[in-house]
């Protein structure tokens, strides 16, 4: 009896010790260091030199500093650059997990010196200079969204018209967002390689890079995450958000990523209402959609912009 006592104490023991490491290496503020050498997100030497060319020209940018405080009080900071001639459109992009601002900085130059943008790059909560103590996956950034809309709103222009784009975390973001009650200046959203949900990018990620079931981790997991950060995983639902949505969506997916299986993007499509296309570009990794095919990538983007944005 005791015997069985201790060794279920001691199973309870190990399940909570494993939550907690696992709220540590995937939703705490801390080194994301595991994802290093991971073949799923595996960059081409190509690609790698785009990046340096969009660190260069980042370098040479004036950007404004804006900052906003979330519904939580955390102090949230963004990066403006107004285009290179007035207008009242604005692009609010959303980078991916582990991220900062900068690593938007492709999409950045091609919305402002191609389309004619202005250009609001924000930290998600947790990331680069904006503070939190951990990561939503797009769930709390959701009205940390609304927030900036605002702002773009309120500092640029009463009849400002804004698309949302977002990368991998930051296309689940823009999705999440698209759930909420937006103003009508909000006339698009580009999602590239978002997930479903926040459970079911993590028990597939438990699986393909642990090799151990879901059950109980995740579950438990979750519930670390709901004390210590606000929600439960299952809560935080891409499909459900876009079912609400009422804004235009391009779902844009690489069909040979494996980090966020290309399989929800086709999910994800079916789930929206709304006016939708979606673009999968063959041979593209996660988030490498343009870099595989910039040509296909920016004309479906700016074709798909020019439907629901008019001209300055």
């Amino acid at each position: 009896m005791v015997i069985g006592i201790l060794v279920v104490l001691l199973i309870f023991i190990i399940l909570v010790c494993a939550s907690l490491y696992f709220y540590h290496i995937a939703i705490a503020r801390a080194d994301k260091s595991f994802l290093n050498g991971n073949p799923d997100l595996e960059i081409k030497e190509d690609a790698m030199k785009s990046f340096a060319e969009m660190e260069e020209w980042w370098g040479k940018q004036a950007f404004e500093k804006w900052n906003t405080t979330s519904n939580d009080g955390l102090m949230l900071h963004a990066y403006f650059l107004p285009a290179n001639q007035p207008t009242d459109r604005t692009v609010i992009l959303a980078h991916g997990y582990s991220g900062q601002a900068m690593q938007m900085g492709q999409l950045a130059q091609m919305y402002r010196e191609v389309l004619g943008f202005n250009v609001l790059l924000p930290d998600a909560r947790g990331h680069g200079i904006s503070e939190g103590a951990y990561i939503g996956f797009g769930w709390p950034e959701r009205k940390d969204y609304v927030k900036w809309i605002d702002k773009v709103i309120k500092q640029t222009s009463a009849q400002a018209q804004i698309v949302l784009h977002g990368v991998s975390m930051g296309a689940a973001t823009v999705m999440m967002t698209s759930g909420e009650a937006l103003p009508p200046n909000v006339k698009a959203i580009i999602e590239d390689c978002g997930y479903t949900s926040v459970q079911d990018q993590l028990v597939y990620q438990l699986k393909r890079m642990y090799h151990i079931p879901s059950f109980p981790i995740v579950p438990l997991t979750s519930l670390v995450t709901k004390i210590r950060a606000g929600y439960f995983f299952k809560e935080a639902s891409t499909l459900k958000q876009i079912s609400k949505s009422k804004t235009p969506i391009l779902f844009i997916h690489g069909d040979a990523d494996a980090f966020v299986p290309t399989r929800m993007v086709y999910e994800l499509f079916e789930h929206a209402t709304v006016p939708k296309k979606m673009l999968v570009i063959p041979g593209a990794g996660h988030g490498l959609a343009r870099s595989v095919d910039p040509k296909t990538y920016d004309r479906e983007v700016s074709e798909f912009i020019e439907r629901f944005v008019s001209e300055a």
